[in-house]
């Protein structure tokens, strides 16, 4: 049997937004996938806005962190336009009692196969976690954080337990 073609960012795309896996999630997958990016931004997971505005980070949180990086020169635009916006899941998680609902460990399973494909495909030469589910990713994941090595940040189950402070400013791989 011939090898199986390799899928396209595109066809990604049309199976990402099909998607219906998880039934407590409320609406469609969102995506910011930009094929051949080199940079992969990871977040939680849309809010309850950007699924009408179709990409991520397009309301209130987008705000705060596009007025970030354009205090140091990258605008919205441009980031959009050279980095693949990914997220932990793809679809509002719906709202809880102080904010939007944390997404659970089944959905986080049923999204990771999109994160997967889309850091096989594009290779990327630096993955930046935004929020503390994004960081709990990367770390659960991650084969070596800086020098100090990333046993101390994560407990029995190999889950991720640590305060921000302990991780920001390293490095994973």
């Amino acid at each position: 049997m011939p090898p199986r073609p390799r899928a396209t960012m595109e066809s990604h795309v049309r199976r990402l937004l099909k998607c219906r896996k998880c039934s407590a999630m409320e609406g469609k997958p969102v995506h910011g996938c930009v094929d051949g990016a080199r940079i992969i931004s990871l977040g939680q997971a849309p809010g309850i806005h950007e699924e009408r505005f179709a990409k991520p980070f397009a309301y209130t949180a987008g705000k705060t962190l596009f007025r970030w990086f354009a205090s140091i020169g990258i605008e919205e635009e441009e980031f959009r336009g050279k980095v693949n916006m990914s997220a932990v899941c793809r679809c509002f998680p719906g709202k809880l009692k102080g904010g939007d609902r944390k997404p659970s460990a089944s959905e986080i399973k049923n999204c990771s196969e999109f994160l997967q494909f889309e850091i096989e495909h594009l290779q990327p030469e630096l993955i930046i976690p935004i929020g503390k589910m994004a960081i709990d990713q990367i770390l659960e994941n991650a084969r070596e954080v800086s020098e100090h090595g990333s046993s101390h940040l994560l407990n029995r189950n190999g889950r991720a337990s640590y305060k921000l402070d302990q991780v920001i400013g390293l490095t994973f791989r």
